[in-house]
């Protein structure tokens, strides 16, 4: 019988009783089933030809917040919190100071938030829980206050092109900003999206989409209306059906747990240890898929993730997808992998943090990102351990890539090596974030010896680094030549700035490794 506490509604009991799963996790699988069928009813009953914004605001915002109180009880109490303070801090601060205090205040509220649910709840409960939520919703938050800050203060001729693009104008009202916060499209697994986004998807106005043309450069369309999302969505629907079958039978058998059992410690063979690592942490991947996935599919079943057509003129979904999944399977690089998980949070940490950072943005925007992610030891460990591998292997691909590019079997070769290296370093750096816990974390680096960490330690002590015209490293300029050409892209596309995300990243591998690897 799976029992478990849950301050949601207990309504789901005998459900959860028969799959034999958390209350909570019934709860939350239960509610985001609810609100994709609320998402259909609303593209179709309450569509922006047929009704007016203070309706959709209004509907949207109140779905949400039942949504959350199902799943979270009184709970959820938080989110209408943090929301509500945070905007009567933008009202008293004024466009001057508010993104600081807004950022403080929202960061500082999720983590006591967290450091309840860790040490004064049930500690390694790993399900769904009032915090998360309150992940997106202070990406939500925070990016607001910095918007308005560029919108409403800073001249034009500060702000990079990404910036000025996502600027906003004028004081949101407390509908909209509730509205753009808890959401029943977001609220419960997000994915963030900006502000202005939000608002011209509610509003129904046209948004200025693009198309990639044959040289690869987005060139501006017509603007017409926005297609069915009826094929986008079965699509993501058939994913995330098949990655909850394969988390609910495969994904059992197969626990992260068993790479530290004591007998396969001391049994097994390296290549054992090897295949193992990486088959367990490929299984424990589907439950993001499902989740991810599922989170874009309500979205776009109200009409909301439109950015445009692609060459061939088919329509494109993405705008606030946040993983690819084939391309995360087959990366054949740390950077590549990365890029293409939790997309929007790469966003997000760059667009609050990295690029306004006066020094060490890449160290400032490592520790927004561990602090965000939560107080669990094994999250600071992955991050730690994520750093050094990202700087090993891109010197290890700058030293040495150039020499297997031609001929194509060659090249083959490399891709086939680098691939197995890319999965076995991300499932070593991953385990603490699945083990949640300094012992066992401690426990399976030890079991590796810390072979690849003190590889990586050797890797970038033995090769040269590259030097820049200026005399500093790559590791300092790359970052920023990636920004700059990121915001290039990002502003051809206007008010759909994050579609760039996908082409921008898979055309500059090479150039944002340091960035990408605070972002997993």
């Amino acid at each position: 019988m799976a029992t478990t506490s849950t301050t949601g509604s207990t309504l789901l009991q005998p459900l959860s009783n028969a799959v034999q799963l958390p209350i909570d996790q019934v709860n939350f699988v239960v509610c985001q089933l609810l609100a994709l069928l609320a998402a259909i009813w609303f593209r179709t009953y309450l569509h922006s030809s047929k009704t007016s914004s203070f309706i959709r605001h209004a509907v949207a915002t109140l779905l949400g917040l039942y949504l959350a109180f199902f799943c979270f009880g009184w709970y959820a109490l938080n989110f209408l919190v943090q929301s509500g303070i945070s905007y009567c801090i933008m009202i008293i601060a004024g466009v001057e100071s508010m993104h600081q205090c807004c950022f403080v205040f929202a960061l500082g509220y999720l983590t006591v938030c967290q450091i309840t649910r860790v040490y004064i709840f049930d500690y390694g409960q790993y399900s769904a829980d009032f915090s998360g939520p309150m992940m997106i919703i202070t990406q939500k938050i925070t990016s607001l206050a910095f918007e308005i800050h560029d919108g409403m203060f800073r001249k034009d001729e500060e702000l990079t092109p990404s910036q000025r693009g996502l600027a906003v104008r004028r004081m949101p009202s407390l509908l909209e900003y509730v509205s753009y916060t808890c959401n029943f499209m977001g609220i419960l697994a997000g994915p963030l999206c900006s502000y202005k986004d939000y608002i011209t998807f509610i509003e129904g106005r046209p948004s200025h989409m693009s198309q990639s043309s044959e040289n690869g450069k987005e060139e501006p369309q017509r603007e017409r209306a926005d297609p069915s999302p009826n094929a986008a969505v079965t699509e993501k629907l058939l994913v995330c059906g098949l990655s909850l079958l394969f988390h609910l039978t495969i994904s059992n058998m197969l626990p992260v747990e068993y790479n530290i059992d004591e007998h396969f410690q001391a049994t097994a063979s390296w290549p054992a240890k090897a295949t193992y690592l990486y088959v367990s942490l490929l299984a424990a991947r589907p439950k993001y898929y499902f989740a991810w996935t599922l989170a874009d599919a309500i979205n776009n079943a109200a009409g909301f993730g439109f950015r445009g057509y692609d060459r061939n003129g088919v329509a494109r979904w993405d705008l606030i997808s946040n993983l690819r999944i084939q391309q995360i399977e087959m990366s054949t690089s740390f950077k590549m992998f990365l890029d293409n998980w939790n997309i929007q949070t790469a966003l997000w940490l760059k667009r609050v943090c990295y690029e306004r950072a006066t020094f060490s943005p890449t160290t400032q925007t490592f520790f927004l990102s561990a602090i965000w992610h939560g107080v669990y030891p094994g999250y600071y460990l992955t991050f730690l351990t994520g750093v050094l591998m990202t700087l090993a292997a891109r010197a290890v691909r700058s030293n040495f890539r150039h020499y297997f590019i031609e001929p194509p079997q060659l090249k083959l070769f490399y891709d086939i090596i680098t691939w197995a290296a890319t999965q076995i370093t991300i499932s070593y750096t991953v385990v603490p974030f699945v083990l949640l816990s300094i012992k066992p974390s401690f426990t399976f680096y030890s079991s590796w010896y810390y072979c690849l960490h003190i590889c990586s330690i050797l890797v970038l002590l033995l090769l040269p680094v590259k030097k820049s015209p200026r005399g500093k490293s790559t590791q300092e300029n790359v970052p920023l030549s990636w920004a700059k050409k990121f915001d290039e892209r990002e502003n051809s596309l206007g008010q759909n700035s994050f579609s760039t995300t996908n082409n921008v990243c898979n055309q500059n591998q090479d150039a944002a490794s340091r960035h990408s690897s605070l972002t997993q």
